[in-house]
C-alpha cells in the first residue's frame, strides 16, 4: 500500500461525506477507495469511519488524523508549488468548473490554446448552472458570477457582466418592442430561476435601482436553454451582454 496515496484518498473520503462521492471525485472505482482506506485502518491499527449503509461518520482517531493528514497534504502541496514555480513549468489535473453559457463562449475557445502551451497540465471541466462545492466535488477553481456564499474561498474578481433583456426581431415585430420594466407584464419573458414559475429581474438607471417580478412563460436552470429559446422567437430573455 502507498501510505501517501491512501492518505489522499482517506481525506478525499472525510471532505465528501462518503466512499462513493469520493470515488467519483477521484476517478477511482468504488472498490478501490474502499480498499485504500481498510488498508490504512489496518496499517494504523484503528477505525478511522464508523460506516454503514445509511451513516457515515469519522471516528475520535479518523478526525485526529484527518486533521494531520491535510496539514501534510497541504505542505507538500506547497512544496511541489515552489519547485513548479522555481522551474517555471506548471504540471497537474486541474478540475474548473463555470456556468455553461460562460464557459461555451468564453472559456472553452481559450482552452486549445492554453493545452498546446502547458504540455504538462490537463483539464477537467465541469459546466454547471449552479452554485458548486469546491472541497467537496474536487474542483481546484471555478468561475462564478454574483456574490459567493463562503467568504471564506480565496476570491479574484475578472469582469464585470452587464445583463440585458433582449428577443428576437420576429418576436419583436409580433409584440413590440418593451420600453421599461413596466412593459414585462404584457410579453413571454423566458427567466433563469430556480423557483417554478417565479423570477425577479433587476434594472439599473444610474445610482437608481429597481427590481420588476416576472410571470416567465419559460422558466429553466439553464441559460444555454433559454437563449435558444429566445432566438428562435419564443420570448424575452435576460442574459449577460456577451
Amino acid at each position: 500500500m502507498d501510505k501517501f496515496t491512501a492518505m489522499r484518498v482517506f481525506v478525499r473520503i472525510a471532505d465528501a461525506g462518503n466512499l462513493s462521492a469520493a470515488s467519483r471525485q477521484l476517478g477511482l472505482s468504488l472498490t478501490s477507495v474502499s480498499r485504500q482506506l481498510m488498508a490504512l485502518e489496518e496499517v494504523l491499527g484503528t477505525t478511522l469511519v464508523e460506516r454503514t449503509t445509511r451513516h457515515f461518520s469519522l471516528t475520535e482517531a479518523g478526525r485526529l488524523y484527518y486533521e494531520r493528514a491535510v496539514r501534510i497534504l497541504e505542505e507538500v502541496a506547497e512544496v511541489e508549488r515552489g519547485l513548479t514555480t522555481q522551474t517555471g513549468t506548471a504540471s497537474g489535473r486541474l478540475h474548473v468548473s463555470t456556468p455553461s453559457l460562460l464557459g461555451r463562449l468564453r472559456l472553452a475557445p481559450m482552452l486549445p490554446v492554453f493545452l498546446a502551451e502547458q504540455t504538462r497540465v490537463s483539464i477537467d471541466l465541469t459546466l454547471a448552472d449552479r452554485p458548486v462545492r469546491l472541497a467537496e466535488e474536487g474542483i481546484d477553481v471555478a468561475l462564478a458570477i454574483g456574490p459567493l456564499e463562503d467568504s471564506g474561498l480565496i476570491v479574484r474578481k475578472l469582469d464585470d457582466i452587464q445583463l440585458v433583456v433582449c428577443a428576437a426581431p420576429d418576436y419583436l415585430r409580433r409584440r413590440g418592442e418593451p420600453a421599461t420594466p413596466d412593459d414585462l407584464t404584457d410579453h413571454d419573458c423566458l427567466a433563469f430561476s430556480d423557483i417554478p414559475g417565479v423570477a425577479e429581474w433587476s434594472f439599473q438607471n444610474g445610482e437608481a435601482r429597481r427590481s420588476s417580478r416576472v410571470a416567465s412563460r419559460l422558466n429553466a436552470n439553464d441559460l444555454d436553454t433559454l437563449v435558444s429559446a429566445a432566438l428562435a422567437g419564443a420570448g424575452l430573455v435576460r442574459a449577460p451582454y456577451w
